[in-house]
């Protein structure tokens, strides 16, 4: 038996995020046949449509995820689709939802356009040697909670709570992170599998940028491809499912999930006082009232005791984080 057999009976469900910029005329058309083959193939996760092409994260098994891919390739412009592979020990997620949005990535710029300009692609391999030049400057682009899980060694946070909040962090602080000397440094920007660098670097090119690079593929396939003893990474990264965050082979991280506001929690956070099961975190202790978390503490109760039935059960449903990918 071969590695990834080994990896397959070890983990049996397959995971694979992906995306695609492309033009759709009629999303809306797309969504009844993608959504019908998903749940006849026990497929599970999110999958968002727009004019502007397709995002999301599924699981299932190997049979089925491969039927759900060739599908989704065989839509108009998605031929060469990204997809990121990855393994999972049980079903990531709780259902299958296929939805309709005007971005598949929000960012609030309705005149961005990755298709008509886009920053340059890095390959994993070569990232290292670009984020390590003295010239470049290291953006993550992702939201404040999934940086503390881990970043890139010397990276820059915007600390945003949301992708939207990207472009006003870059105009306000363009001149300090360009105007730093006679030559205009180069621009590296990363985040989860990369459609988020996608959009910032097109973003980045209408403002006049020129020397721009995203890391293709994202974090997941710096992960997979990038030895661990060569890796310029800290920490683990952030998905959005149950596995929290991945690491270094894309193996199961160590961070747990604050159910009350979807953050990353992990060994160090669980032993503030501030931080209760299902009900609340020191990040978001001083979000919530005592109604909200005794709402929590009761759907804490009816989790547990399901499951000492061996019985699934779903709580409340929060909406996906924000500039998922």
């Amino acid at each position: 038996m071969d590695d990834h057999a080994q990896d397959s009976a070890a983990l049996p469900i397959c995971v694979a995020a992906l995306y695609q910029f492309t033009r759709f005329d009629d999303p809306a058309a797309l969504q009844g046949p993608l959504a019908a083959l998903c749940c006849g193939q026990a497929v599970k996760g999110t999958l968002l449509l727009a004019r502007e092409g397709v995002n999301g994260t599924i699981a299932g098994s190997d049979d089925a995820i491969a039927a759900v891919v060739a599908h989704v390739r065989g839509l108009p412009g998605c031929a060469g689709l990204d997809v990121k592979y990855s393994r999972a020990a049980e079903q990531p997620f709780y259902r299958m939802k296929v939805r309709l949005k005007r971005e598949i990535v929000t960012m609030g710029q309705p005149d961005i356009d990755p298709l008509a300009s886009v920053g340059t692609y890095v390959a994993p391999e070569d990232w290292n040697a670009l984020i390590a030049d003295p010239g470049t400057i290291v953006i993550d682009t992702r939201n404040d909670y999934e940086v503390a899980a881990g970043t890139f060694r010397g990276a820059i946070d915007p600390k945003t709570k949301s992708f939207r909040d990207f472009p006003d962090w870059f105009r306000a602080h363009r001149a300090e992170l360009l105007e730093r000397g006679e030559t205009p440094p180069k621009v590296a920007m990363f985040c989860t599998g990369g459609i988020r660098c996608e959009k910032s670097t097109a973003f980045l090119k209408s403002e006049g940028i020129e020397q721009v690079f995203h890391l293709k593929g994202g974090i997941l396939n710096y992960l997979e491809k990038v030895p661990a003893e060569q890796s310029l990474w800290e920490g683990e990264c952030f998905v959005f499912d149950q596995r929290v965050t991945v690491a270094h082979g894309l193996a199961p991280g160590s961070y747990g999930l604050c159910h009350a506001c979807r953050r990353p929690v992990s060994a160090e956070d669980r032993r503030s006082p501030r931080f209760e099961e299902g009900v609340s975190c020191a990040a978001c202790y001083d979000e919530r009232t005592e109604e909200d978390r005794a709402r929590y503490r009761e759907r804490q109760r009816q989790e547990c005791f399901a499951a000492t039935r061996g019985e699934p059960h779903v709580g409340k449903v929060y909406p996906p984080a924000e500039g998922e990918g």
